[in-house]
């Protein structure tokens, strides 16, 4: 039986923030663009049902060491000194790339080059953010449509069990 690939999307995160301005902190708080950009990555695993990793770059900081931590399921990677998001992205991908399905948001083309070498496919961060938009209008549907629904008895029972109960309601 053919095994089914899992499917995976590599972030690189700082890449993404600084091509999007939605996600640039206006004060120049570098941490508050991570966060707005995780809570919308969270969202979007959630629903599109992949694995996603979010790779930010600690290769300039001096005595960083790899760091790794789980939100919500979404792994978040900050690379070690000397080690960019990118060559992070590289490894993995000569890891899993001709065995899953794996797919990197970013811009920076080097890279792209790269993933489309190892076997992955690309996303620029202009189709990421599309893509995130695209999926939060689509989540927003789906609970606009659950709400207008509701609950409503008729609308869960027949017409013949309401019929009965209506009947009962009349007799007590």
């Amino acid at each position: 039986m053919a095994r089914t690939k899992k499917e995976y999307l590599f972030v690189d995160g700082y890449n993404i923030i600084n091509q999007w301005n939605y996600y640039k902190d206006i004060s120049g708080n570098i941490e508050n663009s991570r966060n707005k950009l995780i809570e919308l990555l969270v969202e979007y695993q959630a629903y599109r049902g992949i694995k996603l990793i979010v790779v930010f770059d600690a290769h300039l900081v001096k005595g960083s060491i790899e760091k790794k931590e789980i939100i919500a399921g979404v792994e978040i990677i900050y690379t070690k000194e000397h080690e960019t998001a990118d060559s992070y992205i590289e490894k993995q991908l000569d890891k899993i790339g001709r065995y899953e399905s794996v797919q990197v948001a970013t811009s920076d083309s080097a890279i792209q080059q790269i993933v489309i070498s190892r076997g992955g496919t690309r996303i620029s961060a202009q189709e990421m953010l599309l893509e995130l938009e695209n999926t939060k209008k689509d989540i927003r549907t789906k609970y606009e449509k659950t709400r207008q629904k509701g609950t409503n008895i008729d609308q869960v029972l027949g017409p013949e069990t309401l019929k009965k109960l209506e009947k009962l309601r009349r007799n007590i």
